[in-house]
């Protein structure tokens, strides 16, 4: 009885830690694939800029014409693109079927009211003050405690914002997809204008990144991994 009664006890106490867990198992799998995926973009993305690291606006561009802007590196002639934009096109297909998993996901499980979106009392001038001093301060929180504001308004506007343009203006480089959603390329002003428009939001998703993982340094990387790799941040200690 004794070991049946300890058996039971240790049970409640497993599905305790599951029902804890800070990262379910579609927003772990969702992120690493992104992750890798992400990797995969900056790679090719170099690739590609380094073949022709000139920008332009309107709907054409070339070396013949003047350019908006030009990045001071070499440019390789005949260089990487055509292995980049191979490798771009695929790792952007996996980071938006990730993504949408994680979106879709996260709507039906209520993952972003509980976590991401920001709570009344977190959105008071007061509140928001403390947190804007903390980050200055480099102020290390629990790896435990819940996402505050700054991290719930980048998180949001990452996902639902910067990553969707993203996205949107590489449909508007495509002249396949664009033949099919000419409203694309008009939206964002033409080819070239969206080519420029994606370089700055690259540069802006890979800022965050930065950003994020400094963070994470912060406030315990050993942990912060290991909470997004198994899941739980709780352990039997924890809620017993």
């Amino acid at each position: 009885m004794a070991n049946s009664a300890y058996i039971s006890e240790i049970a409640v106490e497993d599905a305790k830690a599951r029902s804890s867990q800070r990262h379910p198992l579609v927003v772990r799998v969702t992120h690493w694939i992104f992750t890798l995926s992400f990797f995969g973009l900056v790679v090719s993305g170099i690739g590609i800029i380094y073949a022709h690291p000139h920008f332009y606006w309107g709907e054409t561009g070339n070396l013949q014409t003047p350019a908006l802007f030009s990045l001071p590196i070499p440019t390789i002639l005949g260089g990487p693109s055509g292995w980049g934009r191979s490798l771009h096109f695929q790792s952007a297909w996996f980071a938006i079927l990730s993504g949408l998993l994680y979106v879709i996901s996260g709507v039906f499980s209520n993952h972003f009211r509980s976590q991401l979106v920001p709570t009344r009392e977190q959105l008071s001038w007061s509140a928001l003050g403390g947190t804007v001093r903390d980050h200055l301060r480099l102020k290390r929180h629990s790896s435990d405690a819940p996402y505050n504001i700054l991290q719930r308004l980048s998180y949001l506007g990452v996902v639902f914002v910067v990553f969707p343009m993203t996205i949107l203006s590489g449909f508007a480089m495509s002249p396949s997809i664009t033949s099919v959603f000419p409203s694309i390329v008009i939206f964002f002003g033409g080819h070239q204008s969206a080519r420029t428009i994606h370089f700055f939001l690259a540069n802006l998703l890979f800022l965050f990144l930065i950003v994020h993982i400094v963070m994470i340094a912060i406030s315990g990387f050993l942990r912060r991994m290991r909470s997004m790799i198994t899941g739980g941040s709780a352990t039997r200690k924890d809620v017993s």
